[in-house]
C-alpha cells in the first residue's frame, strides 16, 4: 500500500481527498497547517504528497522548497486561484503537477495514477544515465551536469530533457512530450511544455555548451541536436 500525505487546511476538501485516496488503495496521512505538513513528511517515507498553497504558519510553496531539498517524492499542488504565476512558481520549485479548486477528486486521482505509472516505467524500463558530449544527466538522482558542473533543474525538466536526450535528432511534438512526461491522463495544455522549456534552456544557457543545443522546430516542436564543429 502506497502512502499518501494530503495537506489542506479545509477539513471538506481534505475529507473528501482522503475519502477517495483511501477507494484508491492509499495509506492516508492528513495535515491542515504548513508546519504539520513537514513534521508528518519527516516522520515517514510517502509515495506522493497533495500540497494546498493557502495554508497557515507555512504556505505550500514553502512546503515544497523544504521537501525539495532533499526528496523527489510527486507533488501535486492544490491552488484556489489560477493564475499562471502561482502555477509556474509551483512548477519552478518543483512541483509535478498542479490543479485548481474547485476539482473534481477523480481528477486528482488519475493525475495520481499517472504520475505514479510513469515513476513505474522510468524505474523499470529507462536508461537511468545518459552522456552526451559535455552533458551528463542522471534520472535515478534527478541530476544534471554541464562539463561536470551542476544545473539544478526541476523534476519537470529534467524529464524532458533526458526524452530529448535519449532519442537525439528526432523531433517530438508538443502533445508527445505532454504524453511521455505528464502522462495520458494530465488535464493541461501546450503551454506547459513552451514553458517548462523557456525555464530549462535559460538555465542551460548559463554553462557553455557549444557541442549541442535544443531546437525549436517550428510548428512542430522540439529535438536535441548534437553540433559538430
Amino acid at each position: 500500500m502506497k502512502n499518501l500525505l494530503i495537506a489542506d487546511d479545509n477539513e471538506q476538501i481534505l475529507d473528501v481527498l482522503k475519502e477517495y485516496a483511501i477507494k484508491e488503495n492509499y495509506h492516508v496521512y492528513t495535515a491542515k497547517t504548513g508546519k504539520e505538513a513537514l513534521k508528518e513528511f519527516n516522520k515517514r517515507s510517502y509515495h506522493a504528497i497533495l500540497l494546498d498553497v493557502m495554508m497557515p504558519e507555512i504556505d505550500g510553496f514553502e512546503v515544497c522548497r523544504e521537501i525539495r531539498r532533499n526528496s523527489m517524492v510527486p507533488i501535486i499542488m492544490i491552488t484556489a486561484r489560477g493564475e499562471d504565476f502561482e502555477r509556474i512558481m509551483g512548477l519552478d520549485i518543483g512541483a509535478d503537477d498542479y490543479v485548481v479548486k474547485p476539482f473534481s477528486p477523480s481528477e486528482v486521482m488519475a493525475r495520481l495514477r499517472a504520475i505514479l505509472r510513469r515513476l513505474d516505467l522510468t524505474g523499470n524500463e529507462q536508461q537511468q544515465y545518459m552522456a552526451k558530449g559535455s552533458l551528463n544527466i542522471s534520472i535515478e538522482k534527478f541530476q544534471v551536469f554541464i562539463n561536470s558542473k551542476e544545473v539544478h533543474l526541476t523534476k519537470k525538466e529534467i524529464e524532458i530533457l533526458f526524452l530529448l536526450v535519449s532519442n537525439t535528432g528526432n523531433v517530438f511534438s508538443r502533445g508527445h512530450i505532454l504524453d511521455s512526461v505528464w502522462g495520458y491522463d494530465y488535464y493541461g495544455d501546450d503551454r506547459t511544455v513552451d514553458t517548462h522549456i523557456k525555464r530549462m534552456r535559460a538555465k542551460l544557457d548559463k554553462y557553455s555548451h557549444p557541442d549541442w543545443k535544443i531546437v525549436t522546430v517550428r510548428g512542430v516542436g522540439y529535438k536535441f541536436e548534437l553540433c559538430h564543429e
